[in-house]
């Protein structure tokens, strides 16, 4: 597929935006993510994203005959079980809703999952969930992610940190699911490659000071503080502490920290500093960037083609059930995430959606090159590293 098609597919999908879907029955999907909170700064992009792969599909003219997506948004705060709760059951025993992009944080994905969803018959696709955890919830097949587990994040991770001869780390997570996973799959991996963690604290997010923190943690020896948090919450706050007491200026980073709103808010140098984020070099990412810029989006941020790619498999999925029945969309999400089938990548949901309504089968690969097991994607790594206020990509694993 030539950039110039692509392009052309973008603008129409821009275009939908503001045609009437008057001629078009309605299939209302929710996507909630944590509009507030820790990760406010990456939020808007993936929704952004997700409604991308919603009007591309409704503009295509061929989901289910001619119906159309209504997206309508919650908030899942990030943190806040409770209120991520009361938002998705709003989502659907009020605005009806077929099934939910999202949510985004490991707890609050739990707690919809368990508490709402699955008990609704109502599948989600989160493009950004990785707590290891998720993986042994009992889902009755409602729950899916386009993000792979932190067990793959933490291990990976470890294997850059050896690579690059640092043999003593301390670790700060912030305290719930997604932090002490991915705290847990890191030192797991990290010691059994000979490495010594010299010490491991919790942070709360939400503090006015995190001095203490650090002070512990400097007093371990250890001169590279590996920060398994939030770039809008305590994550940064933990960075920011250190540099201003001088106790590190070099540090490691997963998903949750991989933001431009760091390098905006943390005063001091961050050059040296590395981590992981998802991320692949496929064709099928070249796609999605030109999708992106032109629909007037900046590309390339986190967790927005895993945003694109769990969209498109909710509408794929609709299609190759044939209906928009919560248990028909769920039972149909694995057939057309993986082989056999036509490959199709972004910005061709039109033709895959034309391929399934005439009975053929789609092997989805979209933006992050899709593949489930067990619900979960296997997933690719991108290894970064920050030179001046810039974040580099150095590698793709």
């Amino acid at each position: 597929m030539s950039k110039n098609t692509i392009k052309k597919i973008a603008l129409a999908i821009a275009g939908a935006m503001i045609i009437p879907a008057f001629a078009a029955a309605e299939i209302k999907v929710g996507i909630i993510l944590g509009f507030t909170g820790p990760i406010e700064s990456l939020t808007p992009a993936m929704g952004n994203s997700a409604e991308l792969a919603f009007k591309e599909a409704s503009a295509s003219g061929q989901l289910l005959g001619g119906q159309s997506i209504t997206v309508i948004r919650a908030d899942s705060t990030c943190i806040d079980s409770a209120a991520a709760t009361a938002a998705a059951e709003r989502l659907i025993t009020s605005d009806k809703v077929a099934a939910i992009m999202g949510a985004d944080c490991s707890g609050v994905t739990t707690a919809i999952a368990n508490n709402v969803a699955v008990p609704n018959g109502v599948p989600m696709i989160s493009p950004s969930a990785t707590s290891p955890a998720l993986s042994y919830i009992d889902d009755n097949g409602y729950f899916f992610r386009t993000a792979p587990s932190d067990a793959r994040q933490g291990q990976v991770l470890a294997e850059v940190t050896i690579e690059r001869g640092i043999k003593e780390v301390a670790v700060t997570f912030t305290n719930n699911d997604y932090g002490k996973g991915l705290a847990d799959a890191f030192a797991n991996s990290y010691s059994g490659l000979g490495g010594k963690i010299s010490a491991t604290v919790p942070h709360e997010d939400g503090k006015a000071d995190y001095s203490a923190e650090v002070a512990t943690l400097n007093a371990s020896g250890a001169s590279v503080l590996a920060v398994f948090g939030y770039v809008d919450q305590g994550g940064r706050h933990m960075i920011q502490t250190s540099i201003d007491s001088g106790a590190f200026d070099k540090f490691i980073l997963a998903d949750g920290m991989f933001g431009e709103s760091l390098l905006k808010n943390v005063d001091g140098d961050l050059s040296g500093t590395f981590g992981t984020v998802p991320g692949t070099d496929s064709a099928g990412a070249g796609h999605f960037t030109t999708i992106q810029k032109a629909a007037g989006m900046k590309a390339g941020g986190p967790f927005t083609s895993e945003s694109y790619d769990a969209a498109a498999l909710l509408v794929l999925a609709m299609q190759s059930a044939g209906s928009a029945n919560g248990a028909a969309i769920a039972s149909n999400v694995m057939a057309v995430a993986n082989a056999p089938g036509e490959k199709i990548m972004p910005g061709e949901l039109g033709k895959a959606l034309k391929i399934l309504a005439d009975g053929g089968a789609v092997d989805y690969v979209g933006a992050s090159n899709v593949e489930l097991i067990d619900g979960s994607s296997t997933g690719s790594y991108k290894e970064f590293e920050v030179k001046g206020k810039a974040f580099t990509t150095v590698r793709f694993r």
